[in-house]
């Protein structure tokens, strides 16, 4: 029969195959090895972790893992820590007095026990501001594996699709390859043959092998010109990857090593089983958000509680993609305004599902067009009253943010977004805030999500912090502290700076005080009609100095409009447009973008009402607070912008605070209130939101200063004059006087302590 493939035809498509496949086993080597030195580099971080860890623990743990160990002569001989018994040699420890060769041999037993338990655990943590030889050699290692990862996947789709037939069709076409075999080859084998040639040739096309090719030279080319500048540069840039890649390598030196992360045994079973389909995500899961994506898909109808920056909105997109890829055409986001614009960016970013913006002059034609097209409907709160659905209408699932938005069933609101989940066969409510001390707000939530749960726990509402109520939750309620599971960050650096009032600043804040006006004496520095002439202004400005020479950027947060627009005209060129309450949402995430891209030593001065909440600033590494906060909440939210996932400096919080003045009242009070909370199942949020200073606390500061004043004054024998000040005496507390406050400019709802 006619070939139609000659056998040097026949030779070059093979050699096109070895040399292929010689690339693909070159690729696997490389990769191979870069984990190999992942391993080894996270290996030594844990072990110097562990051996500092060490050095902390008394030689009196011995007795606990092993008894009638000498621990007195131990201590006697010098060996006051488990690190000193790793350092030493069984022959220095038996030369002390009682101890035996084989009691020193127990010795360190005992003592290497504790330190594979030490090294076990460790967590890492990378910093950007740490480059120790071992963190340096991780971070190149990742960057290289990074480098890899393409050129991994496109091989192993090419393997997924033709490994078996390419393996087939080099067997059928040997015969092919040479002139006498082929001749004495039957006429069935020659068919089989010259079709396997075909089969080859289509695969090992140019077509086919050009991507492939491609991408395994660009590795080839680059892998080994990766220097340990270029890895800590990109991984200031994306230090999300670098973590994601590491836990995927070494998935317990990284996040929590719960598997279940807290869920009942039998419940955490199901939720394993689940399989995830995130074609159409355009971003790497960590392990607890995936864990996360599969309770969520396991329990229909669920508040995921996780705590801030952890990345429940992402979470959330993963649930729609997979089920998206089910078949699920229609769903919907209802949000704050204030983060209205940031849920439509995350999608677009994060996924290729179409999104929709229902909001505004265009709402109605928007709906009709989600209505019509499907995809992700994201709007507010008061804009659900635009959604008239008919009866029969099913969206997928409904995703409701900021969940305790609804937590008042007479509300509007809550009444719209509980006739919109009428329509939706799923539910997904996200709050960052913690419900286990506010039960009553959580009950109203579970209660629309599952009523059997709400009512199992209602006789347990003054029990929500025993293992029994959160069991009995847990069907529903899922939250995950960020200590838990983001122990890479890197340290979070609080420090008070303390600045002693100039003459004119100080002249201004007593007449604040002889005024009792309350919210005067807030703005102790800021008040000065100069900012030459402000303690507090020019520790700022130190700040922002040193911050510019260490690379850092700096996010300012103020309670009052007139102290952020006296900061930002102070920093000049430095300082982006400020985010005040009259800036809209779009425009804040504009200015958030335009930041990340400013150079180093630029700063970002907000309202701490406005840009403390819904928006991700991991390019800055400083945070500065102009003065104390009567809400601990807030001050948390306003660093928690900059310290969250993806950062991947050390943060560095200053709060700016005068000495002897209503900044040093607030500070103890609020941290006397602290101790009164420490009993809290969870504290970082709702034991905040009850810590607020109440009218009576406001009222007791103020009179201490004017005593103090006062004294002051008697002591340099000037006694002040004391003006007349009108208290007048509130319902609840006939010996609190009225303090005169006022709200900020740009928010006349903020409610006024009187």
């Amino acid at each position: 029969m006619a070939r139609n493939y000659s056998s040097s035809e026949v030779k070059a498509l093979q050699r096109k195959y070895q040399e292929l496949y010689a690339k693909f086993r070159q690729l696997d080597s490389m990769a191979q090895r870069t984990r190999t030195e992942i391993q080894t580099a996270a290996s030594k971080i844990a072990a110097d972790g562990s051996s500092q860890l060490l050095q902390t623990i008394p030689v009196d743990e011995l007795s606990r893992t092993k008894k009638g160990i000498r621990v007195k002569s131990l201590h006697d001989a010098g060996f006051h820590t488990i690190a000193d018994i790793i350092r030493a040699n069984p022959f220095q420890i038996s030369a002390i007095n009682g101890i035996s060769p084989e009691g020193a041999q127990e010795i360190k037993k005992a003592a290497a026990a504790i330190a594979q338990t030490a090294q076990s655990g460790a967590k890492i943590r990378l910093s950007a501001d740490e480059k120790t030889p071992a963190s340096t050699a991780l971070v190149t290692a990742l960057c290289r594996y990074k480098l890899l990862l393409p050129a991994i996947n496109t091989a192993a789709q090419f393997r997924q699709y033709y490994d078996s037939e390419l393996t087939r069709a080099l067997a059928a076409a040997k015969p092919a390859s040479g002139g006498l075999r082929w001749i004495f080859t039957s006429s069935s084998k020659k068919n089989d043959a010259d079709a396997a040639c075909a089969v080859l040739a289509q695969i090992l096309s140019d077509e086919n092998l050009a991507p492939v090719n491609d991408s395994l030279n660009a590795v080839m080319r680059q892998f080994n010109y990766i220097s340990p500048n270029h890895a800590w540069e990109d991984f200031s840039r994306d230090s999300i990857t670098y973590i994601n890649l590491l836990e995927t390598i070494e998935p317990d030196r990284v996040g929590s090593g719960d598997g279940v992360q807290g869920l009942p045994e039998e419940l955490a079973e199901s939720v394993a089983d689940v399989v995830l389909d995130l074609s159409g995500l355009n971003c790497t899961l960590r392990r607890y958000q995936e864990w996360g994506v599969k309770y969520a898909v396991a329990q229909r109808r669920i508040l995921l509680g996780d705590e801030m920056g952890l990345g429940k909105t992402v979470q959330a997109i993963a649930v729609m993609v997979h089920l998206r890829n089910l078949g699920a055409t229609h769903f919907a986001v209802v949000c704050p305004a204030s983060v209205l614009t940031n849920w439509c960016r995350e999608i677009a970013k994060h996924s290729d599902l179409s999104v929709i913006r229902v909001h505004g002059s265009a709402k109605e034609a928007a709906l009709q067009q989600w209505l019509s097209q499907g995809g992700v409907a994201v709007t507010t709160f008061e804009t659900t009253a635009a959604f008239d659905l008919v009866d029969d209408f099913r969206l997928t699932m409904l995703t409701v943010d900021e969940a305790h938005y609804i937590k008042n069933p007479s509300a509007q609101r809550t009444v719209n977004v509980k006739r919109l989940c009428g329509h939706a066969d799923r539910l997904l409510f996200m709050t960052g805030t913690a419900l286990e001390n506010k039960v009553e707000e959580m009950a109203t939530l579970i209660t629309i999500l599952n009523p059997n749960v709400a009512q199992t726990i209602q006789p347990m509402l003054s029990l929500s912090s025993a293992p029994q109520f959160r069991e009995a939750v847990a069907p529903v309620y899922y939250r995950r502290k960020r200590e838990d599971v983001l122990t890479e960050l890197p340290e979070l650096v609080e420090s008070y700076e303390w600045c002693d009032l100039l003459p004119g600043e100080k002249k201004l804040y007593q007449e604040a005080i002889a005024e009792q006006n309350f919210m005067a004496a807030r703005r102790v520095s800021w008040n000065a009609d100069d900012l030459a002439n402000s303690s507090k202004a020019r520790r700022l400005m130190e700040i922002v100095e040193d911050a510019k020479e260490q690379e850092r950027k700096v996010l300012i947060f103020s309670f009052f409009l007139d102290t952020v627009a006296k900061i930002a005209a102070m920093l000049g060129t430095s300082c982006m447009e400020p985010i005040t309450g009259s800036v809209s949402p779009a425009r804040r995430q504009e200015i958030i973008d335009e930041f990340d891209k400013a150079p180093a030593g630029s700063a970002l001065v907000a309202q701490i009402q406005s840009g403390g909440t819904g928006l991700n600033i991991q390019s800055a590494s400083v945070v500065i607070m102009c003065e104390p906060q009567l809400k601990p909440s807030i001050e948390n939210q306003a660093i928690s912008r900059a310290y969250r996932m993806g950062q991947a400096r050390s943060v560095l919080v200053y709060r700016l605070l005068c000495d002897d003045t209503v900044d040093e009242r607030i500070i103890e009070l609020l941290r006397a209130k602290q101790k009164e909370f420490d009993a809290f199942a969870d504290e970082s949020k709702a034991a905040d939101d009850t810590l607020e200073l109440d009218n009576a606390s406001i009222s007791g500061i103020m009179q201490a200063e004017q005593k103090a004043l006062e004294a002051a004054a008697s002591a340099e024998q000037k006694p002040p004059e004391t003006p007349t000040v009108k208290l007048e005496t509130p319902s609840d507390n006939p010996e609190a006087p009225t303090v005169k406050t006022e709200a900020p400019s740009d928010n006349p709802e903020a409610p006024t302590v009187s």
